[in-house]
């Protein structure tokens, strides 16, 4: 059987280390905002080659924190796509503001193009979602910001090290938000989350956010380290042990992308071209192939197919986020109208796994099972 991800094979090669790393926190005595915590927070910094930032409980705390430390709640709006996980448009309602959504583009990502024609009076930030492991276009939106003078939240759950024009992504905007939820480029065995920015101030506010708006890195402010609530916050703390399994595997980030790809290119190169449309990848993106999302027409024939194979893939995403009942009052009519492209590929994307521990012979088997769906239909 083979499936769309699977961390056993990755486990059994860091076991050893793992186990060890997490009898020393156990002995330590400290669960949280310990050593393997603030190692982790730098040793993150400085792989995403960012000044500031903080460990939350997971990626969805991430963007809510962000949208908190920047002043987002009722009556304001938030532009975003509504192909993405749901964690993206869930953090916007919980914060207390609107969502309006903008249609994506051929590359799965937001059609930049659109973003303008959608912002208003009540307009205070975009969400860009780097989707499958790919980079938006930001100098464009960029450009959109500064204009309109709204705030930006770059989504990075699912593009860990990706770049665009050379940058890593959560460098662009006003705050980073990263998942280690397990599938991630760089998972924990549990939920972790990270914010990223460059701007002292925002983080001096997410991290008071983190933990009930306690104080503990301004030493003018006479609460220093103590149990004192200086603004409304949450509780999102990164535990020691996810910390400590993540200090681990972040050293084997790199390589892990580097296999990612390579697992890319052989599907790029394999994988039967008619019917079969492959990822667009634009020339100035560094792809790092969270999920090799393809589109096919008759796709969920071809998953049957498969399943009989023994072969079980996924759909990120079968249902648009605007259709679901739970975001009905949280809408427009108007956004609802104007998401052709979301609704279209949505019926026809489905991904292929990209895990550093995906065999060959079993990348074979899933090339060979689709080419020969293909061809006969």
């Amino acid at each position: 059987m083979i499936n769309s991800w699977e961390y056993k094979k990755e486990y059994k090669f860091l076991r050893t280390r793992i186990l060890k790393s997490i009898d020393t926190v156990l002995k330590s005595g400290k669960l949280f905002f310990g050593d393997e915590t603030e190692k982790f927070e730098k040793n993150f910094l400085k792989e995403n080659k960012t000044k500031y930032g903080v460990s939350v409980s997971n990626g969805t705390n991430a963007l809510l924190i962000a949208l908190k430390a920047l002043n987002i709640g009722l009556g304001d709006e938030v532009i975003t796509v509504s192909n993405s996980a749901i964690a993206t448009a869930s953090s916007i309602i919980s914060s207390g503001a609107k969502i309006r959504f903008i249609d994506i583009d051929d590359d799965y990502l937001i059609d930049h193009k659109q973003i303008e024609k959608y912002i208003n009076k009540n307009t205070k930030a975009i969400i860009v979602v780097h989707l499958y492991g790919q980079a938006c276009e930001m100098g464009e939106i960029i450009k959109i910001k500064k204009k309109y003078k709204i705030s930006l939240i770059e989504d990075c759950a699912q593009a860990q090290g990706a770049k665009h024009k050379g940058i890593i992504v959560g460098n662009f905007g006003d705050f980073g938000c990263f998942s280690f939820y397990p599938t991630k480029i760089l998972g924990a065995y549990g939920d972790g989350g990270f914010i990223t920015t460059n701007n002292e101030s925002l983080y001096r506010k997410a991290r008071r956010i983190r933990f009930y708006g306690i104080e503990n890195i301004n030493k003018k402010n006479k609460w220093n380290k103590i149990y004192y609530s200086n603004e409304h916050g949450i509780n999102s703390r990164l535990s020691e042990i996810q910390s400590a399994i993540l200090n681990i595997k972040l050293k084997y980030l790199k390589k892990d992308i580097a296999i990612r790809k390579r697992i890319s290119s052989f599907y790029d190169m394999y994988l039967y071209k008619k019917e079969l449309i492959k990822p667009k990848v634009k020339i100035h993106n560094s792809h790092v192939y969270h999920l090799y999302v393809v589109s096919y027409q008759k796709r969920d024939s071809l998953l049957k197919f498969l399943k009989k194979k023994g072969i079980f893939l996924s759909i990120q995403y079968p249902v648009p986020i605007h259709k679901m009942t739970a975001f009905n009052k949280a809408l427009n009519n108007y956004d609802k109208k104007n998401l052709n492209n979301t609704e279209k590929y949505s019926k026809k994307i489905f991904s292929l796994p990209t895990y550093p521990t995906l065999k060959k012979t079993d990348q074979l088997k899933i090339i060979k099972e689709i080419n020969n769906f293909v061809k006969k239909n």
